[in-house]
C-alpha cells in the first residue's frame, strides 16, 4: 500500500480546496476507499476526511419530499420511520446492502459514489489490462468470467456492473443529488463507459455530493426494492428491481408506474419503456410479463451473464405483482 497524507476538513471550503489538489481523495465512511486502497487499486496522494464537517447528516421532511445529507450513515436512513413509511424502495435498498457493520459505517454520498467494479478491476496484480485503472489497456473481463458482469449499457472497453442498490431506487423515483452550486438527477450523475469507462460521474475535480432529495410521489410511499442474489447477505445483486405502482380509483388501473433496475447493467438503469407500456394498463399477470420483457430491451450477453436477460424481466414482474397486491 502507498504512503498518502492525511488532514481532516474543517469545513466545506476547506474540503473542496484540498479535493483540487492533483491525487486527492475524499473520504467519509471509508468503507469503498480503504477496500480500493489495500488491493492496491487506489493510490491516494492525499485523503481528506470530511465525516467531521458539520451540517451534513440530516434527514429533513416537507411537504414536497425528503432531504437525505451526504454524511447521514446507510443504516440511519434505512431505520428512519419517515424514510420506511414513505419511501418504503429506499429504505429497502439500503436495508440489503452490504452489512450491518458496513451499513453503521457507510455514508450516503459514499454509496452512491462507490467504484463500478469488477473481479479483475480489484486485481491489478494479475490483470494488468483493465481500462478503469489503465485507460486503454483493454479489459480483461471480455472474454473471461462474466457471470456477475452488466449486459445493458456496456461497451467494447468495459463490461463491469454497477454494484449499488440505494442509486437504483433514487433513479426510479426521480431524486435529485446537490453538488454545492448545482444539482443534476441521480439518473444524470451516472455515465455509461462508452470509451472512457474510467469517468464513471460527472462529479468535477472538486466536487463532492452535498445531498440527495427525493419528491413525495404516490409511487414513492407504494414501492419496493426486490433484490436477487447468489446468497441473502453481503452480495451484490444479480438482478434487481426498484418498482413504485400507483392505481386508480378502480384498484386495477396502473395510473402511474415506475421501474429501475440494478445489477444488470453500468449504471444505476430506469426502464421507460417498460413504465410506457404498462400506463393506463390493467394490472394483471400477463400484461406485467409482456412489459418486464422489455426491461432488457438492447442487453447484450458477454457469455456467462447470459441468464440475467432472463432474470431481470422476472425480476420486474415480481416487483410489479408484489406491489399490485397481485402476489
Amino acid at each position: 500500500m502507498k504512503d498518502f497524507d492525511y488532514i481532516r476538513a474543517v469545513s466545506l471550503e476547506d474540503a473542496r480546496q484540498r479535493a483540487m489538489r492533483s491525487g486527492a481523495m475524499l473520504f467519509a465512511g471509508g468503507t469503498t476507499l480503504l477496500d480500493l486502497v489495500k488491493c492496491g487499486v487506489a493510490e491516494p496522494e492525499l485523503v481528506v476526511d470530511i465525516s467531521h464537517i458539520a451540517g451534513l447528516s440530516q434527514i429533513s421532511a416537507d411537504g414536497s419530499g425528503v432531504t437525505i445529507g451526504a454524511l447521514a450513515r446507510m443504516e440511519d436512513v434505512a431505520g428512519s420511520p419517515g424514510i420506511k413509511a414513505d419511501y418504503a424502495a429506499i429504505a429497502q435498498s439500503l436495508s440489503l446492502a452490504a452489512s450491518p457493520q458496513l451499513r453503521n459505517m457507510a455514508t450516503i454520498g459514499g454509496n452512491l459514489l462507490q467504484r463500478t467494479r469488477c473481479p479483475y478491476f480489484r486485481d491489478p496484480g494479475t490483470f494488468e489490462a483493465c481500462n478503469k485503472r489503465n485507460p486503454g489497456s483493454g479489459c480483461s473481463a471480455i472474454g473471461g468470467v462474466t457471470r456477475n458482469h452488466a449486459v445493458l449499457g456496456t461497451s467494447s472497453a468495459c463490461i463491469a456492473s454497477y454494484p449499488g442498490d440505494l442509486a437504483v431506487a433514487l433513479v426510479a423515483f426521480d431524486a435529485t443529488i446537490s453538488l454545492g452550486e448545482r444539482t443534476v438527477s441521480a439518473e444524470d450523475l451516472f455515465l455509461l463507459p462508452g470509451d472512457t469507462p474510467e469517468r464513471e460521474t460527472i462529479l468535477e475535480r472538486g466536487e463532492m455530493v452535498m445531498a440527495v432529495f427525493i419528491p413525495s410521489l404516490p409511487v414513492a410511499k407504494n414501492s419496493i426494492y426486490l433484490k436477487i442474489r447468489d446468497r441473502q447477505s453481503y452480495e451484490f445483486a444479480a438482478a434487481s428491481a426498484a418498482v413504485g405502482l400507483e392505481l386508480e380509483t378502480d384498484r386495477r388501473t396502473i395510473k402511474d408506474i415506475r421501474v429501475a433496475l440494478g445489477g444488470v447493467a453500468t449504471k444505476p438503469w430506469r426502464a421507460r419503456s417498460v413504465e410506457e407500456a404498462l400506463i393506463g394498463k390493467t394490472i394483471d399477470v400477463a400484461t406485467v410479463e409482456k412489459a418486464s420483457r422489455l426491461a432488457v430491451e438492447g442487453a447484450v450477453s458477454s457469455g456467462g451473464n447470459q441468464y440475467k436477460i432472463e432474470l431481470a424481466p422476472r425480476v420486474v414482474t415480481r416487483a410489479i405483482l408484489t406491489t399490485g397486491g397481485l402476489l
